[in-house]
């Protein structure tokens, strides 16, 4: 039975239009989204096959947008200034750099349209981009510690794009200075594309996190949202993310599959009704940007609370965690076990350290309140203590100072309790099983000593880490007097227990805090200036120096505490017994085992000693306690007092850290140019009348190779101006004493610019210049004779006296001290009171011949040697056998003689 094609022609026309009415169901939401329609018939009809009709506008599936010429360009720009900053946030700078290229490279394609639509200015956002980058740029250069961390191609990077930028930023100074002006205003020349209008809140530079505090209605948390997720409730919180149901039907794939049905059977919006939409998005956006800091608005009307910020994108609990239920019955045993608790979370990887120290603070401060016993609040503190230092993650680094206020005040409040509860022990040996709490003798494991200890190295951080020419410093040093104070009751209650190891290591730290600093009741006692039963820091460090060198039984603190006691007798020019003690100790032949920290101390110690030689008239000592600083010309890295520039190679990073955190406090420096100053004239007071008195000499040594070396390059110079450093005045006065020109020697050594350099630090320093006055008279005199003597046949005492100004007694000593050991070739007259030359003084020409006659013996010494190496060569390889080869080999041999009898072998051969 067969379908007449009218039949067959309405059949398939109902076919599509419920296709159709199926679609446009699916679109809006009613029915499902597949329907089969299944048309049946009692048999089996063949049909012809069905002609398919298709809409035109079924084949077209994408969606196309029309922008215009400034949305694309601006697109371009908003998209690398992304980029700029995503690679600013992870510091990739050669990243930056291609980004930074690209920008330039969008922003000239796009200077047309600025000019068409801003009237030639550059559009707000663009200036907001270079001065960030300027300002990232240059925070990044002056990081010098941070770009050698860098790795080369980011440093490389770093520099060509800080040239570029600054070079590009030439043209557009005057819009980047009124920026800076006003760099708050909002950016109203920025105009994105309608797919980047509803996503703006993304390009915010910073993210944020957000979470859901507790409502006030109910104690229950709600659960967080991801945006653009409907909540399983149907709430209306949806709308705080920009994704209602229209918004997410919009957004749906069906939406693109079937966009040109819906044209077909909706109506089309019109441009007032999109104006409408636009409008009302913009309100939306701003109602969440008012609400999410923290606003409750329609928070608080679905009951669950409002927005709070989070930083770093992690969750905080509200409320902290309680320290004890509230029907417990809180006793020591349970303070405990919560006190272990706590400290079991030490050094792990998640513990929040401030979260512990509060909850120790808590802990202590139920402990008090139960009145639990001095033992546990003890032992509390002391984890306290324990948490405070561990606060800071980094060893090398220095505790903030907040936590070092704190710090100070809990260990000041734990040795006070110490002191005044006389039936308590602390110590290591004590284990936690053996700890007594309930009744005394109460013993808990710990050790004050050792907190002393770490207490002055975090102090000695805290200085290196502050400026030292600042208020900062300033203030940090006064935190000195009460670490002194902790020192001093630590002291206290270790004298209580007697232990002779831990006593010395409290006094060495006491000696260490006492031994450099000055103290002007020394010098009053010597001259009899102060109260009787005064106790002056020479006293306090005798005695504690004395007990270290009797009890200690470590050579590290008895070396330590002698390297002290004779720095700070040579601070308070007591000569003779920092001598005495540095000689019986017999350091300087094995401090070169010690510790680099007693070796630095060594070094400090022998340069105060030089300098009080110095102070002494005593020169050759000067000399010698110096010149082993200033040989090497490492004099600051010596007394840890800086580092000096090297190669790359000669010092790796890892040495260099370890030899900053040796470094000296500076309040505790040497002046270098003080001990430089003091070697350089105790090296000329003894080697020029030593270069006078041999000047002809081939065989002389130098005494001073840096003095030495100071002259030579002085005289390689061609044209030499008056004397500018303290080492120029040094050189000039060394020339006019080789003259035998006392005076312009004394006046290029003590003059105005070289007493506010060097002599005005001395203490007393009106007594340094007049010794120093008498010693360049009485060495420019001995210089003179050296120089001159072959001139005179006699010259009288009195003529010499006037010269340089010095007493007759003066002039006969220095004279005669010449005469006895055979420096001068002279007689004195005593009637006369002359001194007759002997003339007995090689002239030039016999000095010449002299040294051309030692220079001879050496060459022909050498060639001897070299023959007898080459003979003994010759023997060894069987030249010459027998009782010859001994002969020749024996010391003391007759070179004649031994050539001799070798002649008479090889004829006999």
């Amino acid at each position: 039975m067969t379908c007449p094609n009218n039949e067959v022609t309405l059949i398939s026309f109902a076919i599509v239009l419920c296709v159709s009415a199926c679609r446009v169901s699916v679109f809006c939401g009613i029915l499902p989204k597949f329907v089969i329609f299944v048309v049946t018939r009692e048999e089996p009809i063949s049909r012809q096959p069905v002609a398919t009709f298709t809409f035109s506008d079924d084949e077209e599936d994408t969606k196309r947008v029309v922008r215009s010429a400034k949305e694309k360009r601006y697109e371009d720009l908003t998209n690398n200034i992304k980029h700029i900053r995503n690679h600013k946030k992870i510091k990739d700078m050669s990243s930056m750099l291609s980004s930074f290229e690209d920008l330039q490279r969008a922003y000239q394609k796009a200077i047309p349209v600025i000019q068409k639509e801003e009237n030639g200015a550059t559009p707000r956002f663009y200036l907001r981009c270079l001065v960030e980058l300027e300002d990232f740029i240059n925070e990044m250069w002056e990081d010098r510690e941070g770009r050698k961390n860098m790795s080369k191609n980011n440093s490389k990077s770093l520099t060509s794009l800080r040239q570029k930028l600054r070079k590009y930023n030439k043209d557009f100074e005057s819009e980047l200075a009124k920026f800076r002006e006003n760099p708050d205003l909002a950016d109203e020349d920025e105009e994105q594309p309608k797919e980047q209008e509803e996503d703006s809140e993304d390009d915010a530079p910073g993210p944020q996190t957000f979470k859901r505090g507790p409502s006030e209605g109910s104690g229950t948390e709600s659960k967080s949202t991801k945006p653009g997720v409907d909540d399983d409730e149907g709430s209306d919180d949806s709308m705080d993310w920009g994704s209602s149901s229209d918004s997410s039907s919009e957004s749906s794939d069906d939406e693109e599959q079937y966009q040109s049905i819906k044209d077909r059977f909706l109506k089309k919006p019109s441009d007032r009704d999109r104006e409408e939409e636009k409008r009302e998005k913009k309100k939306e956006r701003k109602e969440k940007e008012t609400r999410r800091p923290g606003g409750k608005k329609k928070d608080e009307e679905d009951g669950e609370g409002a927005w709070e910020i989070v930083k770093g994108g992690v969750a905080i609990p509200s409320e902290k965690p309680k320290m004890f239920a509230k029907d417990a019955e809180i006793d020591m045993n349970l303070v405990l076990k919560k006190l272990g608790e706590i400290v079991a979370a030490r050094g792990k990887k998640r513990t929040d350290r401030r979260e512990q120290i509060e909850l120790l603070h808590e802990l202590a401060a139920v402990a008090d309140a139960h009145h639990l016993g001095p033992a546990i609040n003890i032992k509390i503190k002391l984890a306290i203590i324990s948490s405070i230092f561990d606060y800071n993650p980094k060893v090398s680094d220095a505790m903030k100072p907040e936590y070092w206020a704190k710090l100070l005040e809990r260990i000041s409040e734990t040795l006070d309790q110490l002191i005044s509860t006389e039936d308590i022990t602390i110590g290591e040996n004590i284990t936690e099983e053996h700890e007594e709490f309930d009744k005394p003798p109460y013993k808990v494991r710990g050790c004050a000593l050792t907190i002393v200890e770490r207490l002055d190295e975090e102090f000695t951080k805290l200085l290196k880490e502050c400026d030292p020419h600042s208020n900062e410093y300033v203030q940090r040093l006064t935190d000195e007097k009460r670490v002194c104070a902790i020192i001093d009751k630590v002291q206290k209650f270790l004298e209580r227990t007697s232990v002779p190891s831990d006593l010395c290591r409290i006094y060495l730290r006491k000696v260490e805090h006492l031994y450099y600093k000055f103290d002007p009741n020394v010098i009053k006692q010597k001259k009899g200036e102060l109260e009787a039963g005064t106790q002056t820091s020479i006293q306090i460090m005798d005695k504690l120096c004395k007990y270290i060198y009797d009890k200690d039984v470590t050579d590290r603190l008895r070396t330590r505490a002698i390297l002290a006691h004779v720095y700070h007798h040579a601070l308070h020019d007591n000569w003779f017994q920092a001598r005495d003690i540095i000689l019986m100790s017999h350091l300087q032949e094995a401090i070169q085992h010690s510790d680099p920290s007693t070796q630095i101390l060594y070094n400090r110690t022998m340069a105060h000693l030089g300098l009080c030689a110095f102070r002494h008239a005593n020169i050759k000592d000067a000399h010698n306690c110096l010149v082993d600083l200033m040989m090497t010309g490492k004099t600051k890295e010596l007394l840890a007092q800086g580092l000096m520039p090297q190669r790359q190679h000669e010092r790796s990073k890892e040495q260099e850290k370890v030899e900053k955190q040796r470094q000296m406090p500076f309040h505790m420096h040497i002046n270098l140019e003080l001990i430089e100053c003091a070697y350089l004239v105790s090296a000329m007071l003894i080697e020029i009348p030593y270069m006078a008195a041999h000047e002809f000499d081939a065989r002389r040594r130098m005494i001073s190779k840096t003095f030495y070396q100071q002259l030579r390059s002085s005289e390689r110079q061609s044209l030499v101006g008056p004397p500018e450093s303290m080492r120029e005045h040094v050189v000039a006065a060394s020339k006019a004493m080789r003259n035998g020109n006392w005076l312009a020697c004394a006046d290029f050594i003590i003059n105005d610019k070289m007493n506010a350099k060097v002599w005005d630090l001395f203490y007393e320093a009106d007594k340094v210049r007049e010794m120093l006055k008498k010693l360049i008279k009485e060495e420019s005199l001995r210089t003179y004779l050296f120089t001159y003597s072959h001139v005179y046949a006699s010259i009288s005492m009195e003529t010499l006296s006037e010269m340089f100004q010095l007493d007759r007694f003066v002039i006969h000593s220095i004279v005669s001290k010449m005469i006895i050991n055979e420096e001068l070739m002279a007689s004195l007259d005593d009637p006369s009171q002359t001194v007759v030359m002997h003339r007995s003084e090689p002239s030039r020409l016999q000095s010449l011949a002299l040294q051309l006659a030692d220079k001879v013996n050496n060459l022909v010494d050498s060639n001897e040697r070299i023959f007898e190496m080459k003979q003994g060569n010759f023997f060894q390889r069987g030249g010459i056998q027998g009782p010859y080869r001994q002969n020749f080999n024996r010391p003391g041999q007759d070179w004649g003689r031994a050539r001799r009898e070798r002649g008479d072998q090889q004829r006999a051969y």
